[in-house]
């Protein structure tokens, strides 16, 4: 690793001027990427900008028909909150999918969203649930915020403050895990909203993140798993590696959006 500077603001308005102020800067939220990749040397800002101790980034809370989560609140926190498991109960168990009790503890939900990785649950659950990504600039829906693999409209030294997320009438989300990362080789997040609904898979796409209209199509008229006979996604996209290979993610697809939809319907 190399040297850095070590900043811990306690606000936003403080990060944000140390971020102007400071060199090849990074923010740090959980730091599942970012240290790793610097122990490595594969990363080396000249300063750290930890948002660990930034009280306003934190909270959860239900206001009419919008969930609002703080950018600094943990997954483990997301999936143990009696507001998330009443307000949008896929999400709780989303949140509880991720990695181990290690990850769970200190990832954020902020931090998922701004790295982007293209096998990282929140982004699907941000697409399908059709949130929108608040920093302390301005309002960015998650159709306009994920762009590609560990890109985003962030813009330099843009914090995320929180993310709001509409409850949707019923929704669900179905991962196949990678045994030993626990990351999602596909997962299919399905939620019925009262203008139609949207589906969202991570883990497959070359090129991250993506929704399939589709099935979004075929769902929107006819909520049941038997909606989705017939829709084959295109392998071309599809990520291929030591893993699963193209065809058996596009087949994945399919299923995870069936059970998903299964779930739903349950729930």
């Amino acid at each position: 690793m190399y040297a850095f500077e070590y900043h811990r603001p306690t606000s936003v308005k403080e990060a944000a001027s140390l971020a102007g102020q400071a060199e090849d800067m990074k923010f740090l939220a959980g730091g599942h990427t970012l240290l790793p990749t610097m122990k490595l040397r594969l990363a080396g800002p000249a300063n750290l900008i930890d948002l660990g101790q930034i009280a306003e980034l934190r909270g959860i809370e239900r206001a009419g028909d919008a969930l609002t989560i703080g950018a600094m609140m943990k997954h483990g926190e997301v999936a143990n909150s009696a507001e998330v498991k009443q307000a949008v109960p896929a999400l709780a168990e989303m949140a509880e999918l991720i990695g181990d009790p290690h990850v769970r503890n200190r990832g954020t939900i902020g931090g998922s969203i701004a790295n982007n990785d293209p096998s990282a649950d929140y982004p699907a659950a941000c697409l399908a649930l059709n949130a929108t990504i608040v920093t302390n600039q301005r309002k960015i829906a998650a159709d306009d915020f994920f762009q590609g693999i560990f890109t985003t409209a962030l813009e330099e030294g843009e914090i995320i403050t929180h993310v709001s997320f509409p409850i949707p009438s019923q929704a669900a989300y179905a991962k196949f895990r990678n045994p030993a990362s626990r990351y999602a080789l596909v997962g299919v997040f399905v939620a019925k909203h009262a203008d139609g609904v949207r589906v969202a898979v991570t883990g497959a796409g070359s090129n991250g993140v993506f929704r399939v209209q589709e099935m979004e199509q075929a769902l929107s008229a006819n909520f049941t798993p038997d909606a989705l006979n017939g829709i084959v996604v295109a392998e071309d996209e599809m990520n291929s590696d030591i893993h699963a290979d193209a065809a058996y993610r596009a087949h994945l697809v399919g299923v995870m959006a069936r059970r998903a939809v299964e779930a739903a319907t349950r729930a």
